[in-house]
């Protein structure tokens, strides 16, 4: 089969109509339903690991309220007093128990990041050997009271650094706001 100059002509005008027609056909259609197909297969695997995560916290629900209850029961009171009281007889309790000499317990309140609780912010100056003051450290983070060690600080009381003196910034867990207090 020959061709002439102008069915040549015409076979090329139609080859480059069609490489035209699929260029606009690729920008205009095919490429916005790519990126369509894209953006919902990535919203499908978002929210498919969405309701993966949503049935292991219904499956952790009677766990996590058990642990809550835990939390609220092991609380500080209601009445502030009280509550320094606890956490300052713990501390002294604490101390005997590890033989660390206690120099300051210096309990504060202060306001919860929502009215629902309050924090009271207790620092502790101690001093002991290494051993005494790990003991001592211990027993606070063991403690059934809902206490959290803030910051630690070490420094040595001499040459050889067998005395240590440690400050110790704890902060307890209320659940109740802080009433009447700037």
């Amino acid at each position: 089969m020959t061709l002439t100059p102008q069915n040549r002509q015409k076979v090329l005008m139609l080859a480059a109509g069609a490489g035209l027609l699929l260029l606009v056909a690729d920008s205009a259609i095919f490429g916005p339903l790519a990126a369509a197909w894209n953006s919902r297969s990535a919203e499908i695997a978002r929210l498919q690991k969405n309701v993966t995560e949503g049935r292991g916290i219904v499956e952790r629900a009677d766990r996590t309220r058990r642990v809550w209850a835990d939390m609220q029961a092991q609380a500080l009171p209601k009445d502030a007093a009280k509550s320094e009281q606890d956490l300052v007889s713990a501390f002294d309790r604490w101390g005997r128990a590890t033989n660390v000499e206690l120099a300051s317990i210096k309990p504060q309140w202060k306001r919860g990041a929502n009215p629902r609780y309050s924090l009271l912010e207790c620092r502790v100056d101690a001093t002991g050997s290494l051993a005494t003051l790990m003991r001592f450290l211990h027993e606070v983070e063991r403690s059934p009271l809902a206490l959290r060690v803030d910051s630690v600080e070490l420094t040595a009381r001499d040459e050889s650094g067998a005395r240590l003196s440690l400050g110790l910034l704890v902060s307890g867990l209320r659940l109740s706001p802080l009433e009447g207090r700037p």
